[in-house]
C-alpha cells in the first residue's frame, strides 16, 4: 500500500510515539476493506506500538477503524482510507493518540479540555480536497484531548449513499449530534468560537486590553505575512489581525510559479508563512474581521475596529485583506451555495462524480477547473460571458479535445434552479439571439474571478470603480500612516509572488513613515 520512501519518513516519525497505539478495523471482504487492511498492515510494521485489531460491528461504518490507547478515553474513526491530501491527518492523529504533543497554544488546548457536553462531530472530506485536512485534523485532536469529543472522519466518495442522503454537496462538511453544524475550513479556535458561546466576549476583551502597535496588518495572506515580517526586523511593536491566517492561498491547489519553489500546494505554503511569521515577536490575532477604520485623531494612532466589538490602535497599518471568489449575483445562487452551487472543484468535484455540472467562467481558472471535472463526471458545460474563452491558448486546446464537454460562448447565466433541496438546472440567455435556455445538471462550479475585501473601507480609504484599494508607488493610500499591498489593491496582476513584494514594500514605507513622524516630536521634545 505504502511505498518504500513513505514507510522510511513514517517511521521516523512514529519513533516519536509515547504509548502503545490500538488500533480497532471494522473490515469486510469488499476492495476497499482490502485496501485499508493493506494499509494498517504496514502501519504496523513500521512501529511496536501499533497494534491492529480486526472487527466486525454492523452499526459501524464498513470499512473503517478507531485509534485508541490503552488508559485513554478516545473516540476517533476514520471512515474510509486517509491516503492523499488526509494521509498527513492520519500520521498526526497516530502521533496524537501515541503520545506526541500537539504544536496548538496551551491556553487553547485547555479551552478544549474545559468543554462542557457532549459533542459527536461527523466530517465529509474528499480525498482531493485541500480544506478538508484542517476541518479532520483539528476535531481529531480535540478528540484526543476531550474525552466528550467523538468525531468520525468520512471520505464521501466511498460511502455515496449517505452523501446523497444527507444532501452533501460541498466538504469539509461537519454534522455536530446529528445536525448541520459547518461547511469550509476550520481549526480548533474556529470550532471553538462556534461551541464555546463565551469565547468570543474573553477574546474581546483581552483585545482591548492590548497596547498600541507600531505597524497593525490588516490580513494574513501572503502581503500581510510579507509585511508582518519586514516589519518585525526592524525592532518595532507589530501585529496582525486575520480573519484566517493564509487567505486565499489556502484554498489554492497547486503552486507552480512560486519563484524557487518548483511545485507546493497552497496549505502547504500558507502553514509555513505562519511559522516564518511566528519566528518573530509579532502578536498575531486570528479569527478577526475588520469592520471600520478610523484615521489617526490627536493622539496619532489610526484605529481599527472589529467584528467582536474590541478594536486595535496603531501608529501605522497595512491593509492586506486580499480578494474572494466574485459570486454570479443571480436567483438561486445564495440558495443552492453548498447544495450544489461551489466554487472549489477540487474540493467538491468528487462528489459530483457521475453527474452533470457546468463551470462559469472561461479564463484560465474556469477551464483549468472544466478539464480536471471532466475526468470526474459525467458532463461539463462550460459557460463564458464573452464572445470567446479567455484562458491560454494551451488550456484552451486541452479542453476541446475532452469528449465529455461542451463549450458555451456569449451566454449569461441568469438563474440558479433547484427543487428546494438541491440544484436541477441554470438558465442562461444567449446575448446574440436574446433566447433563454435551461440546463439540466446536478452542480455549478463557478469561476469568474475575485472580488477585493474592502466593503468595510468604503468613505473611509480612496477606492477605485472596481473596489479595489488605489495605493502610489510606496503603497501609500489615501490615508495618512494607511498603507495597503496585495489583491485588495489596484496593483496589477494579483500573484503570490507579487502580494509578498507589496507587503515587503508597504511595510517598509510605513517604517519610514514612522521614522519621519516620529523625528520632529522627538525635536520638540529636545527643545
Amino acid at each position: 500500500m505504502l511505498d518504500t520512501d513513505l514507510k522510511e519518513q513514517l517511521k521516523a516519525y512514529l519513533e516519536r510515539v509515547t504509548r502503545p497505539i490500538e488500533i480497532k478495523a471494522n473490515l469486510d471482504d469488499s476492495e476497499a476493506s482490502q485496501e485499508m487492511r493493506s494499509l494498517l498492515q504496514d502501519l504496523a510494521l513500521l512501529s511496536d506500538q501499533i497494534h491492529v485489531q480486526e472487527t466486525h460491528e454492523a452499526d459501524e461504518r464498513t470499512p473503517s477503524f478507531t485509534l485508541g490507547t490503552p488508559g485513554q478515553d478516545i473516540h476517533l474513526r476514520f471512515a474510509g482510507i486517509p491516503l492523499g491530501h488526509e494521509f498527513t491527518s492520519l500520521v498526526l492523529a497516530l502521533l496524537q493518540v501515541g503520545g506526541h504533543p500537539s504544536k496548538l497554544a496551551q491556553d487553547v488546548i485547555e479551552q478544549v479540555k474545559g468543554l462542557d457536553g457532549d459533542y459527536v462531530f461527523e466530517t465529509y472530506f474528499s480525498l482531493s480536497c485541500q480544506n478538508c485536512p484542517d476541518v479532520v485534523q483539528a476535531l481529531n485532536l480535540m478528540a484526543v484531548l476531550n474525552p466528550r469529543i467523538r468525531h468520525v472522519a468520512i471520505d464521501g466518495a466511498l460511502f455515496q449513499d449517505e452523501v446523497e442522503q444527507r444532501q452533501v454537496m460541498s466538504v469539509p462538511k461537519v454534522f455536530l449530534n446529528g445536525e448541520d453544524f459547518a461547511s469550509g475550513r476550520m481549526g480548533v479556535e474556529e470550532i471553538l468560537a462556534r461551541i464555546d458561546t463565551s469565547a468570543g466576549a474573553r477574546d474581546a476583551e483581552k483585545i482591548r486590553a492590548k497596547a498600541p502597535y507600531d505597524v497593525l496588518v490588516v490580513g494574513g495572506g501572503p502581503a500581510g505575512a510579507a509585511a508582518a515580517i519586514y516589519a518585525a526586523r526592524k525592532g518595532i511593536r507589530t501585529g496582525v489581525a486575520a480573519e484566517r491566517f493564509g487567505g486565499q492561498v489556502l484554498d489554492t491547489m497547486g503552486i507552480e510559479n512560486f519563484i524557487s519553489v518548483k511545485e507546493t500546494e497552497g496549505p502547504k505554503l500558507a502553514a509555513a508563512l505562519e511559522e516564518h511569521v511566528r519566528q518573530y515577536d509579532v502578536d498575531i490575532i486570528n479569527l478577526q474581521r475588520a469592520e471600520k477604520l478610523i484615521p489617526a485623531g490627536a493622539d496619532g494612532l489610526v484605529e481599527v475596529q472589529l467584528a467582536n466589538g474590541a478594536s486595535l490602535k496603531s501608529k501605522t497599518v497595512v491593509l492586506s485583506t486580499g480578494a474572494r471568489w466574485r459570486q454570479m449575483n443571480v436567483p438561486g445562487e445564495d440558495e443552492y451555495r453548498n447544495k450544489g452551487v461551489a466554487y472549489c472543484p477540487h474540493c467538491d468535484g468528487p462528489l459530483f462524480k457521475g453527474k452533470r455540472v457546468a463551470v462559469i467562467g472561461g479564463g484560465n481558472s474556469g477551464v483549468e477547473a472544466a478539464i480536471d471535472l471532466a475526468g470526474i463526471v459525467a458532463h461539463v458545460t462550460l459557460i463564458e460571458f464573452d464572445a470567446k474563452l479567455r484562458a491560454d491558448e494551451v488550456l484552451q486546446r486541452k479542453l476541446r479535445s475532452l469528449p465529455n464537454v461542451k463549450i458555451i460562448v456569449s451566454a449569461q447565466t441568469t438563474e440558479v434552479s433547484g427543487d428546494g433541496q438541491k440544484v436541477t438546472g441554470l438558465v442562461y440567455k444567449d446575448r446574440v439571439s436574446g433566447e433563454s435556455h435551461t440546463i439540466e445538471l446536478e452542480g455549478i462550479f463557478v469561476q469568474i474571478g475575485l472580488l477585493p475585501n474592502s466593503e468595510w473601507l468604503k468613505g473611509t480609504v480612496a477606492l477605485s470603480p472596481r473596489g479595489e484599494i488605489e495605493v502610489d508607488a510606496h503603497g501609500r493610500t489615501s490615508v495618512p500612516g494607511v498603507f495597503a499591498a496585495g489583491d485588495v489593491t489596484t496593483v496589477p496582476y494579483k500573484q503570490i509572488v507579487i502580494a509578498m513584494g507589496e507587503g515587503s514594500k508597504a511595510a517598509l514605507s510605513a517604517f519610514d513613515h514612522l521614522i519621519r513622524t516620529s523625528a520632529p516630536e522627538a525635536e520638540r521634545k529636545a527643545a
